[in-house]
Parts: C-alpha cells; structure tokens; sequence
C-alpha cells in the first residue's frame, strides 16, 4: 500500500468513527412488483403492467449489497440482453484498449454505442464521440436504475436505438442528518472508500458525497486512480411542485498496458468529466410535468503511447502529440401529462440539445498543433405520447410519435406503437413496435480515418411480445420476452479496416429473455436470467447465451448472497478471424452486521478462477478478493 492510498485509508477510518459516535439503526426495504411506478419508459409516472416496453428495475438494495463503485458489472448481471465490457479488476479506460462498450440486443457496442446512459433523464455521453463514459457511472449516487430493453427513441432521440440506462439519482427522505461511510480493500491493492451525508428539514433537502477509487490492476502499466464528488439539493416549493439542483464530478487517470500480443508503453489518459442540472417538476391529480436543464462537460488528455517492441525489433519513438479535447453537451426539456379522460394519459414534451467541442493534437511547439475538430451542432425534438386505459384497465394502449431535427441530417420521425392486456391482477401479455435510430457522431462525420461526413442516420425496427407473471401471493414471479430487431443503414466499413466508413450494413437479430425471483422465505430469495441472442452479422461484446442466477440468505446478523454467471459465444475478435469466449463466474458476498450502525463486508469474485477474456488480449483476473466495512448512521 503506497503512502497515498494509506492516508486516504486512515483518514476514512477518522470519519467512520467520527460517524459512529452518533449511531442510529438504519432500516431497508426491498421491493418489485407488477405495479410498480416507472419513469423512464414514458415521462410521467406510470404503473409498469401499463408499459408495452420492457424494462428491468435495479433497486437501491441491490446495488448496496453488491458492495462495488461502478454500476455497470451489477447491470450486467442483472439485466438480460444487455452486456457491458470489462478489461480488468477496476476501470473501463478511453480509446485504445477501452471497455464500457454496452450493447442491448446485439445493438451498440463499440467505438460509439446504440444504448443511451441518462441521469435523471438526461443523456450522458462524449460529445465528439457520442460513446458512454463508463468510470463516470457509479453506484454512490444512486438510488435506482431502470433499463429499456429495446428501442427508446420515440422519448429521448438519438442514441437510444437499442435501449436506454437511466441512472435516478439519491434523494433525502427521511427527516434529520443521515450519514454512512463505506471502505474496501482487496486484490492488486484495489481500494474503493465514499463518505455520503444527508440532511433533510420539511422541504429542503441536501445530499452529497465524495469517494476514491484506485488499483494497480491485475497487469503491468494497468493503474487506475478516480475521485468522484456528488451533491444534490432540492426544495419543495409547495405541496405540487418540486425543485432539484445536482453537479457531478469526476477525475479519472487510467493506464492501458494493450494487448498481452504488442504491450503498450506510456498509454496514460487523464479524464476530468461534470454533470450539472436544474429540474421544477409539478403533479397534480389530472396532470403532472417537469422542465429541466442539463449541461454535461469533459476535458480529455492522452498519451497514445507507444509498442514495447516491434516484429522486427526495431525501437519504437514515442509520439511527439499528445491528444486533448474539450467536449460540452447543453441541454433543456419540457413536458407535461394531461389525463383528459378516466384511464388516459397525454404527454407532450420538446427537447433541445448542443452537443461538440474542440479535439487537437498537442505538440510541444504549439505552432505544429494539428486541429482535429472544432464542431457544435444543433438537434430539437417534439413529440407526443398517448396512452389510454379502457373500462376495466384490462387493456391498455399506448402510441407514440416524436419528430427529431439534426442540423446536418434533417427530419427523422419516429413512431411508437404497443398495448398491454392484464387478464387477472397476476398476469401481464405485452405487444410493441417501435423505431430506433441514431445519427452519426462527429467522430465518425468528421475525425480520423476512416470519417465520412455524408453519413446518414442508422434505423432499425423492433417487435416484441412479452409475458408477465405472478404466482403464490405474489411470491414468484416471471417474465419471457420474444424480440425480432431489424435495420439497416447502419454505419460500418464495407471491409475491415479498409475505406471510409459507409451506411452499408444491415442488422437482424432475434432472441428470447426470460427472467424470474422467487422468495422462498422472509429470509431466502433466488432470481434467475436467461438471454438468447441470434444475430445475422455479429457485433463484438454481445454473447450468444447470457445467464446470471443468484441466491441470497439472512440469518440473525449475517447475510450471504452468491452468483453464478455465464457467457457463451462471445465475440471478442472479427478481424483478422473471429475469435469467440465461453466462461463461467461464480462470485460470493458476505454482510455481518456486527452493530446496528457497524456491517463488516467481504466480496470474492471469479471464485473458479476462470482464465478468460472480454476484450480481445486484456486477460480478466482470476480470483480476487475484497474487503472492508459500512457505518449507516
């Protein structure tokens, strides 16, 4: 342990006992139901049996109890259909060697991504890239997370042609100053440690966090070091009306050490991103509305680095350039919910959106630095939602239509279409048909070879049954969704590696999800998931056969919770062959509350010690393990 992380690690110990001394008992609760209120598929709140899409609810429990700083390996796990790439024991990276590439149905996946990240409904992404930033999602803002699983884009444009991540930040409920302070400590010296206060008096509410996460990785040059820094404010106006005002904030610096085949040499990069947001939200009985601004920032500085050795043995000089960018994404919604008549719900909204900035490499005369693009662009939306409940609310249709502006591509219009039939309180059949698109980034417009700048959108369409099920008192539960995914114009080289890039390609996948929880008793619960993935032309990252199951037990002060999950047919090389991965990861999690206020943690992952790979020459680590402590005051 070096001194750094030694001081960081005394000085949270500090606080957990500075906290401790006003210890209280804290209380959880956990729960997933057929009625429970979504927000993301549609604006307002509604009652998930009424959605046509299907969506998969991460809880807050969850999240506590997986013990882990990023969001996205929990998700990956939990929801079927999605995938997120990984490349080592903590961090995702930028550019070459990066993970984070996340696709939903075989959709998106990398360098840029068809799965759009919002927080709070706001989108998240690289404005030059339009790739997710991975090391930015983390779980100590997080209340909850809700999934589409499908195409979005009637709602939230450009971006969500495979599915949609909405991240729903913490908010202070109970009355008074909550505190808690969580570290871990484990392999490759990899430690995660956050403090979060809480405070709430009548209407105002105040949140904030900090955290530190840093490992040397399970390789050589494979460090990572990350502060994160969140606070949220809200004030209730009145009985009707809500505010809220967050910033966000995180620092990042990442080693990538390339593929075991041609290790990599000073490949460093250091990411500073923000996220800030202002939101009045109103609700009434007939209506309900918010209006909202966003606006997302990030400065990138890296060292493209250079080869340990060559073929031939030749030594290799380091780049004179270093790469840096400045990227910025401004944003303003408004919507409002009117119900017209009994069982109807009308919802009218307008987005607006700048996205760009400014990309250079830096040579040490400045006078040789080579501009790579200084671009802003402009896209405006409106859109209308229908959805009506008939006498009875055993039928429900929903519809939707948004029409899309983009400064370069023009008009896209985008309708929605699905109705749900609830036979009996317990049962659930689902129909959609939905249009996804997503317009070129300006990387791919107008940065590095292979760019186009007459690129036009990528479209697909998505068909989609779906049945849920309850059963014994709401015990069980279960869900199946059939899909069938067809596109085209979608953005691809003609051949690998060579010429521009064209919207040449075609898509056409097709598959099964299945899903299910049972509670066995007060004290033991299971949960199971199961994707299938057919694909006429395959993407990297998107495995053929996709399972998580789970169990997870309390006794007295302990509890145990344990997951198996599997990845078969994974596609990790297309060029200059396809190279495909199969594994089987079995991980452990151990809670024992020895104070009401005091939990002593332990996390152990990859327990069969499984040799395998995500990204193609990044070997994942085998077994690790973590551990630590949690104060909830």
């Amino acid at each position: 342990m070096n001194k750094r992380t030694l001081f960081l690690t005394l000085c949270l110990l500090t606080a957990i006992a500075l906290l401790a001394e006003n210890r209280q008992p804290a209380e959880r609760n956990d729960t997933v139901r057929l009625d429970e209120v979504i927000v993301t598929g549609t604006m307002p709140k509604v009652n998930l049996r009424n959605l046509p899409m299907s969506i998969s609810v991460i809880s807050g429990l969850l999240i506590d109890e997986r013990m882990q700083p990023s969001l996205l390996p929990l998700l990956t796990e939990e929801v079927p259909g999605l995938f997120i790439t990984q490349r080592g024991v903590m961090g995702y990276g930028v550019a070459n060697g990066a993970a984070g590439g996340m696709s939903i149905r075989g959709i998106g996946g990398a360098p840029t991504s068809g799965v759009l990240v919002l927080i709070d409904g706001h989108p998240q992404y690289m404005g030059l890239m339009g790739h997710p930033l991975a090391d930015s999602y983390q779980s100590m803002m997080t209340e909850r997370v809700e999934v589409v699983r499908g195409p979005a884009s009637v709602l939230y444009g450009s971006n969500a042609m495979g599915g949609v991540i909405n991240i729903i930040t913490k908010k202070q409920i109970q009355e008074g100053l909550q505190q808690s302070a969580r570290i871990m400590y484990g392999s490759y010296q990899t430690l995660s440690a956050e403090v979060t206060n809480g405070w709430r008096k009548e209407g105002l509410q105040l949140i904030g966090n900090i955290s530190y996460n840093r490992s040397d990785g399970q390789r050589e040059n494979m460090n990572f070091d990350q502060w994160n820094g969140y606070a949220k404010a809200g004030y209730d106006i009145s009985r009707n009306w809500k505010s809220f005002a967050d910033l966000n904030i995180s620092h990042t610096q990442s080693s990538n050490p390339g593929p075991i085949s041609q290790p990599m040499i000073d490949n460093d990069a250091a990411i500073l991103r923000g996220v800030a947001s202002a939101a009045v939200e109103n609700e009434y009985g007939v209506t309900s509305g918010a209006v909202k601004f966003f606006y997302n920032f990030g400065s990138h500085k890296i060292n493209d680095g250079y080869p340990a050795f060559t073929p031939s043995s030749q030594p290799v000089q380091p780049p004179l350039h270093r790469f840096r960018s400045d990227d910025q994404m401004l944003g303003f919604s408004a919507y409002q919910s009117y119900a017209f008549i009994e069982g109807n719900k009308t919802t009218a909204g307008f987005d607006l959106q700048r996205f760009g900035g400014k990309a250079w490499n830096k040579f040490p005369d400045e006078t040789d630095n080579v501009e790579l693009a200084d671009v802003h662009l402009n896209n405006s939306a409106a859109y209308l939602n229908l959805q009506q409940s008939l006498p009875g609310n055993k039928l429900t249709f929903n519809g939707g239509i948004r029409l899309d502006y983009h400064e370069i591509n023009g008009a896209e219009w985008i309708p929605q279409l699905g109705l749900s039939f609830n036979p009996s309180p317990s049962t659930v059949l689902k129909a959609i048909v939905s249009k996804g698109f997503r317009n070129p980034t300006i990387r791919e417009l107008y940065m590095f070879p292979p760019q186009n700048a007459d690129l036009k959108p990528e479209r697909l369409w998505n068909y989609e049954l779906s049945y849920l099920q309850t059963l014994f008192n709401n015990q069980v539960s279960l869900g199946v969704n059939l899909f069938y995914v067809e596109g085209d114009n979608m953005i691809q080289q003609t051949q690998p590696g060579v010429g521009k890039w064209e919207n040449s390609g075609e898509v056409k996948n097709k598959g099964i999800e299945l899903n299910t929880t049972w509670q066995a008793t007060h004290n033991l619960r299971f949960s199971a998931n199961y994707s299938y993935l057919n694909m006429t032309r395959k993407i990297l990252a998107a495995p053929e056969h996709k399972m998580y199951a789970s169990g997870n037990y309390t006794k007295g002060k302990w509890m145990f919770s344990s997951g198996l999950q599997y990845a078969g047919n994974l596609c990790t090389s297309l060029n200059p062959e396809i190279r495909e991965e199969h594994f089987l990861l079995w991980n452990i999690r151990v809670h024992f509350r020895m104070f009401d206020w005091l939990n002593l943690l332990l996390r152990g992952e990859n327990l069969l010690d499984q040799d395998y790979e995500i990204n193609n020459g990044y070997p994942m680590p085998g077994i690790t393990v973590f551990g630590g402590m949690q104060v909830n005051i």
